[in-house]
């Protein structure tokens, strides 16, 4: 499976982005996805997951009710909806995978089985 993501920018603080995470394969609907993030001088950190349906997500508590993970299997794509974004969230964001992935285990970056390249948000005036 290779992952793309794509959607970074600069954004103001108050601002929204949507990133996107394209899969490649036939088995996407097989994976839980994850969204994680780095900053400079930081360890990679959990943002948000989900299941393989779309019917259960999970999110670290520094961005519950301002992001929101979504998917689409029959675009093996994944998603990110960020709003209300803060300078505290500028990083690297990249998009994970794993096969038959649970939630609980969604956020321990060494479980992934796949990873993308990242794409770089930065929230700044």
């Amino acid at each position: 499976v290779q992952l793309v993501e794509s959607g970074g920018g600069l954004v103001q603080p108050g601002g929204s982005l949507r990133l996107s995470c394209a899969a490649s394969g036939q088995t996407f609907s097989s994976y839980a996805m994850a969204w994680f993030r780095q900053a400079p001088g930081k360890e990679r950190e959990f943002v948000a997951a989900i299941n393989w349906n779309g019917y259960s997500t999970y999110y670290t508590d520094s961005v519950k009710g301002r992001f929101t993970i979504s998917r689409d299997n029959a675009k093996n794509t994944v998603y990110l909806q960020m709003n209300s974004l803060k300078p505290e969230d500028t990083a690297v964001y990249y998009c994970a995978a794993k096969q038959y992935g649970i939630l609980v285990d969604m956020t321990d970056y060494y479980r992934m089985d796949y990873w993308g390249k990242g794409t770089l948000v930065t929230v700044s005036s």
